[in-house]
């Protein structure tokens, strides 16, 4: 049932609307469901953003979803918001022409059309900047390719004041702590263009003097300042300032923690006084997780910390995992602050059992780790991402034992006798002694559900050779994961992963069996089952020493959390180490649904073959069906 559609006399209707309708929300009848909110006439502006400043809020489609229900006071003050939005957003004459709303038969649920009229934007003419002589041209020039504010453009209000924001930052990154920016604007060459300026007035030239640390308990002064990333008598940056406060939290030992300088009003003194201030959290804490997924089924898991160990901010770490893939125990033990506070220090002591098709592994052992995070010159408002490396020396003793399958493949028994199994129960061991070197680089919004920024993984491994051990090989695996977001349209998501492991020699058998590839899987080719990609001996798997895979995705919303996604897979293993053959590929397509939940998307993925591999046994038997179904929880990639 339509209860008003009209232009005219808006106010007068909006009043007879909402009081039949505040009949039905306040009498003795059910409230008023809003069953659905949309907008006409929007164009310049996201319909999401819009509705993201309403009181009126849609109710979920899933039926276990949230309920909202229409009130009058809300709509009544969502009409001003609507108007107020727009006005903010450069759009001073837009206005809502009118609205439609419907209530279903059995007047329980209501459907909302607002349509709204935009006008014509004022447009940013020109950006002018006054008073930033004492910035590097280059830095300068960086500073307006950054600023959100772009000419052309509506003048948003929201994004005028960032653009502000950022150019204060820069000028306090320069050694000005007491600097103001100001905007102003003036009229164009039209009557809707507008030309604006930053002008700044930059203050003191300053150094950092004393500091001063308030609200720790346990943890020494000493410790809070070497954690610092500036000292006294240094020119003040306001970027360093932003980084050490960040790595006070990082340490795990404070729930607060804020840095700042003391600054007097009407003085500026050429030695600024720094105050830190931080509050300590808990010194013990533990995390329980359960999961499940189809391919390690149940899983559990506790994760045990006590930071600030002893002392100098250091963490011990305990954890557990329990499931049908792994199981075991890890401790781990970071020490801050070696060579300065940009590196820490990682031991890792672990007995860890892995259970895959192709074999199991028992690994006891530890490492050594030396990690240094990379800082990106300049204030936040102008960094994106994080890059670390790491250098680490790896001591394990290995234990694994073939699948019975493989055993009862006589040719492939010689290759398997070769790399120092017992032909009687497909048992081998040996030492791994490794040194390993990784970089890594992130610019995403989200590690769980990333929407927009990429990824990038380097390993590099030599193990034998004069570091002895039983082991000899070199290994180098590259992956890169780029996240493009369309608006609130679709995330297009992409990966790439290649490696190979081998001798310098060309030799293959002082590889053990363990560390050759396989792929296929929930977070590989999704056409096929964990491990049933590689080279085959007589249908079987039996991995190779060199391996690329890739991913497309695009993921679009549905109803609320829920979306839908449709990925294309390619990739294949090749026996010899660095025999990539991008012309002998394994494809494969198929659809997903993802659900967002706090911890994460729940996923279920059905991957279809393309090519199936030829003679690929399953079980022992020839493989009867081309596709495969997953779930679990987290993006493939």
């Amino acid at each position: 049932m339509q209860l008003f559609s009209h232009p005219r006399g808006l106010p007068l209707l909006l009043c007879v609307l909402l009081a039949a309708l505040a009949g039905c929300v306040e009498g003795e009848q059910s409230p008023v469901r809003v069953s659905s909110l949309k907008f006409t006439g929007v164009k310049a502006v996201k319909a999401g953003q819009l509705k993201d400043v309403l009181a009126t809020i849609q109710s979920s489609k899933i039926p276990w979803g949230a309920k909202h229900y229409f009130t009058r006071e809300q709509f009544e003050a969502d009409l001003k918001r609507i108007v107020a939005f727009y006005r903010d957003r450069g759009f001073p004459d837009a206005k809502v022409r009118s609205f439609d709303v419907k209530l279903n038969d059995k007047q329980d649920a209501v459907d909302v059309t607002v349509n709204i009229e935009e006008g014509q934007p004022i447009v940013v003419e020109a950006v002018e900047y006054e008073g930033f002589e004492m910035l590097p041209p280059a830095d300068l020039q960086g500073l307006k390719d950054r600023i959100a504010l772009k000419q052309n453009a509506p003048l948003d209000r929201a994004v005028a004041q960032a653009s502000r924001e950022a150019a204060l930052d820069e000028v306090k990154d320069h050694g000005y702590p007491y600097a103001t920016v100001r905007v102003t604007e003036r009229p164009g060459s039209s009557e809707r263009a507008r030309v604006l300026t930053f002008s700044t007035t930059p203050g003191t030239l300053a150094r950092y003097g004393a500091i001063d640390v308030e609200g720790n308990t346990s943890v020494a002064d000493n410790v809070v300042i070497r954690h610092l990333t500036f000292r006294p008598n240094r020119r003040f940056r306001l970027s360093q300032l932003q980084e050490s406060q960040r790595r006070l939290y990082s340490l795990e030992t404070f729930q607060f923690a804020n840095i700042e300088p003391v600054i007097v009003e009407g003085e500026q003194p050429e030695v600024v006084p720094v105050k830190v201030t931080v509050t300590e959290g808990k010194h013990r804490k533990v995390n329980f997780g359960l999961g499940y997924g189809s391919e390690e089924k149940a899983r559990g898991s506790i994760d045990w910390r006590h930071v600030n160990f002893f002392g100098g901010a250091r963490t011990l770490q305990l954890e557990g995992s329990y499931s049908a893939l792994s199981k075991g125990a890890r401790l781990n033990l970071r020490q801050p602050y070696i060579f300065g506070p940009r590196y820490n220090l990682r031991t890792t002591a672990q007995s860890w059992h892995r259970t895959e098709p192709a074999y199991t592994l028992n690994t006891r052992g530890g490492q050594i780790a030396l990690e240094r995070t990379f800082a990106r010159r300049g204030p936040l408002s102008r960094r994106q991402g994080t890059m670390t490396a790491s250098l680490s020396y790896t001591n394990e003793f290995q234990s694994y034992r073939v699948t019975e399958e493989a055993l009862r493949t006589p040719d492939f028994l010689k290759t398997l006798i070769a790399l120092g199994l017992d032909p009687l129960n497909g048992r081998a061991q040996g030492r791994l002694s490794s040194v390993d070197f990784d970089i890594h680089r992130a610019t995403m919004d989200s590690t769980i559900n990333a929407h927009r920024g990429y990824l990038f993984d380097g390993h590099f491994e030599r193990a034998g050779s004069f570091l002895q051990g039983d082991y000899d090989f070199a290994e180098m695996i590259l992956e890169g994961r780029y996240y493009l977001s369309l608006g609130e349209r679709a995330v297009v998501a992409v990966k790439a992963r290649g490696g190979s492991i081998g001798t310098p020699r060309g030799e293959n058998l002082t590889v053990p069996f363990y560390r050759r590839y396989f792929l296929g899987g929930a977070n590989s080719l999704r056409g096929w089952g964990r491990f049933e990609v590689s080279p085959l001996f007589e249908g079987l798997s039996i991995g190779g020493h060199t391996m690329f895979e890739s991913s497309a995705e695009v993921r679009a919303p549905i109803w609320g959390n829920l979306s839908a996604v449709v990925f294309a897979d390619a990739g294949n293993v090749w026996n010899n180490a660095w025999a990539f053959d991008f012309g002998d590929m394994r494809y494969d397509v198929g659809p997903g649904l993802r659900y967002l939940t706090p911890i994460g998307p729940i996923r279920v993925d059905v991957g279809y073959q393309l090519n199936p591999i030829p003679g690929l046994l399953i079980d022992g038997e020839k493989q009867t069906r081309r596709f495969r179904f997953h779930f679990s929880i987290g993006q493939a990639f």
